[in-house]
């Protein structure tokens, strides 16, 4: 596990919505939803997923 992710999972408590392959689609406190690491493939899974059953989020994408 890299250190931003565990820094993330621990001191923000983060809450993994979904994953995609190596992707994570994750909720943070503020209530926003980040997608993390993956494939180009996982990646575009995710924004599609999320289009259909999470019309609410804005993903925003973070390197992991």
């Amino acid at each position: 596990m890299k250190l931003r992710q565990l820094i993330d999972s621990i001191i923000l408590q983060t809450k993994t919505v979904a994953r995609f392959g190596a992707a994570r689609l994750i909720k943070v406190p503020s209530g926003k939803f980040h997608l993390i690491g993956g494939t180009t493939e996982d990646r575009l899974a995710a924004k599609e997923w999320a289009s259909l059953f999470l019309h609410e989020a804005v993903l925003t994408d973070r390197e992991g």
